[in-house]
């Protein structure tokens, strides 16, 4: 097993611990840019739509698995960034000045959405951002000026300053490019004194409101960052779909996010690109056991929606950290191997009982 022994706080803040941390994320990146020499079109798209998945679930997990502040309507910043999104490329505005434009708009919305959060918190913040998702989605609908309504709205390719990215290759350039920015700006700002803030808001308010620091400012500004990051990821999506409508940016899609974030693992940011994988893979799984199955089972309607319901279920009761909190473990096992012992998460598990009994 390896210990890092850290003698200095550089060395505490540092982005990769050791060494074969540096190692192994070079080795994926480069993987990542070799992707469109050895993945199709389809291939592409599929993993262009987890890195946008990826850059919204770093806004949210910013939110609920570092501050504690939960949101079911995030979907509603999503579709904020990508109807903005849609006016402005339409209007010829570069890509760089639109998603600008996108985050900024997106953020804005956040403030709105974070002030109840001063007030309320847990199961009611939960219910007034599930309110705000629905207003915004019969906001979309009845704006028919604006967002097209019901009928939707066609957006144009993407173009930066002339250069179109109009191949399944190129688009994923720019997803993978806004992924690493927007990894590395997350990653820094949990470093900084204000990520340190929301992580002490979330481990208890009153401790970090006797240490000095401002509960209101704070809450507003983690929704105001994660509203951004949906933002951006919602003017990509929009040029990914090339085709928005209120109906794409309802309560399903927010519950979706959310479950994303849990399942990948509440905080961590490993979490949200494993969570935005089980995202994107299982219903191509769910797909291709269907045919395998009794027809009575396969080709039942909401088959996809209950196996999602029964993992989520199954990692909050057995797995809260979940899919990373599971790597974890398997990763101790096998670094400790013959000296492991079921009882070393013993500790976790009474914690967790105790904050149930609370």
């Amino acid at each position: 097993m390896r210990f890092t022994f850290k003698t200095s706080y550089d060395q505490d803040i540092a982005l990769a611990k050791h060494g074969g941390h540096r190692f192994w994320y070079g080795a994926l990146l480069l993987a990542l840019l070799a992707a469109p020499w050895w993945l199709g079109n389809y291939g592409l798209a599929q993993l262009s739509f987890m890195l946008i998945y990826s850059i919204v679930g770093l806004g949210l997990m910013l939110l609920a698995g570092y501050t504690g502040l939960f949101s079911i309507g995030h979907a509603a910043f999503l579709g904020a960034g990508a109807y903005v999104e849609a006016k402005l490329a339409a209007a010829g505005v570069p890509f760089p000045v639109s998603v600008s434009c996108a985050a900024l708009l997106s953020a804005a919305v956040g403030v709105v959405v974070g002030l109840p959060a001063l007030r309320v918190k847990g199961i009611y913040l939960g219910i007034a951002t599930l309110a705000f998702g629905l207003i915004v989605e019969e906001v979309f609908a009845r704006w028919e000026g604006v967002t097209g309504g019901n009928a939707g709205l066609s957006v144009a390719g993407l173009q930066i300053f002339g250069w179109r990215a109009d191949s399944a290759a190129s688009f994923y350039f720019v997803c993978l490019a806004c992924t690493v920015l927007a990894t590395l700006g997350v990653l820094n700002l949990l470093r900084a004194p204000v990520g340190r803030a929301f992580v002490a808001i979330r481990d208890s308010e009153i401790s970090a409101q006797s240490m000095g620091i401002r509960l209101a400012y704070y809450k507003t500004l983690a929704f105001a960052v994660s509203a951004a990051l949906a933002g951006i990821g919602g003017a990509l999506y929009a040029h990914q779909i090339r085709f928005i409508s209120p109906d794409q940016f309802g309560i399903v899609q927010s519950i979706d996010l959310l479950l994303m974030v849990v399942i990948g693992g509440l905080g961590s940011i490993h979490g949200v690109f494993l969570g935005a994988i089980f995202l994107i893979a299982m219903p191509q799984a769910i797909a291709a056991v269907k045919d395998l199955l009794p027809a009575a089972i396969g080709q039942a309607p909401g088959l996809q929606a209950f196996v999602y319901g029964a993992v989520l279920v199954a990692f909050v009761l057995f797995e809260p950290y979940g899919l990373y909190g599971r790597w974890v473990k398997v990763r101790t096992w096998l670094q400790m191997f013959p000296f492991y012992r079921r009882g070393m998460f013993a500790r976790q598990k009474s914690f967790q009982k105790s904050e149930r009994v609370r």
